[in-house]
């Protein structure tokens, strides 16, 4: 399918992102179609890296898709959350000039006019939560099931004994990522790709931090989830 030819787009930086979500919408009742070649609700389009996503360019062509109805931004926050918004909103300007200044802690749900006879829905979310550093793994942190806390707990510390006390090469930018996937490394079955932990409902798909962004992701693409 051409990326132009969908009227509700969402750009991500990565693959891990682009599964993830689907299969995060689909845990909570909105059908995705396993093969390529069916359409799915929402086209989710991997951009490679935020730098793409912030070439204003690339979003000014996407705006110009004739059949574009509702476009939609996820980017991590990585360490400074403040600065990757200020990063972000400043790439959109050019082409929403009417964007808010202030990103709202449930994401940002914008009307654009591309012109007066013609309107789309506009929105950004930033990992993990709109508020904090972080990136999709902290947001998973976020909706480990209850009885998985005690576990999660051992894993952070496990990877900062290895950082301390075994010279661990991990970034801290890295961090949250080397939690995650060393808790991983403990279930059944150890090392699953990010997705198909949601998939197989490692995570809670139904937690309350998950609603956030699940409401979020309905409401900037007018979408009602299957009873």
């Amino acid at each position: 399918m051409d990326k132009n030819d969908h009227s509700k787009v969402l750009w991500v930086e990565g693959k891990s992102d682009m599964f993830a979500i689907a299969e995060l919408m689909q845990a909570n009742g909105i059908p995705w179609p396993e093969s390529r070649r069916e359409t799915p609700p929402v086209l989710i389009s991997d951009r490679d890296s935020y730098r793409n996503i912030a070439k204003p360019s690339l979003s000014r062509n996407q705006l110009k898709s004739s059949n574009l109805t509702n476009f939609g931004i996820i980017v991590d926050a990585d360490q400074n959350f403040a600065s990757r918004w200020q990063s972000l909103r400043n790439a959109c300007l050019p082409s929403i000039p009417d964007i808010p200044t202030e990103l709202p802690a449930t994401g940002l749900l914008h009307t654009h006019a591309i012109t007066p006879e013609r309107q789309i829905r506009f929105g950004i979310w930033i990992m993990p939560d709109n508020i904090q550093q972080g990136m999709l793994e902290t947001f998973l942190a976020y909706v480990l099931r209850d009885k998985d806390q005690k576990l999660w707990g051992y894993a952070q510390n496990v990877v900062q004994v290895a950082r301390n006390e075994y010279n661990a090469e991990i970034k801290d930018a890295h961090i949250d990522k080397a939690n995650i996937h060393t808790w991983l490394a403990w279930q059944d079955e150890p090392g699953l790709q990010l997705h198909t932990t949601v998939q197989k409902k490692v995570f809670d798909p139904q937690h309350s931090r998950a609603q956030e962004f699940v409401t979020w992701f309905k409401k900037l693409y007018d979408i009602e989830a299957m009873t």
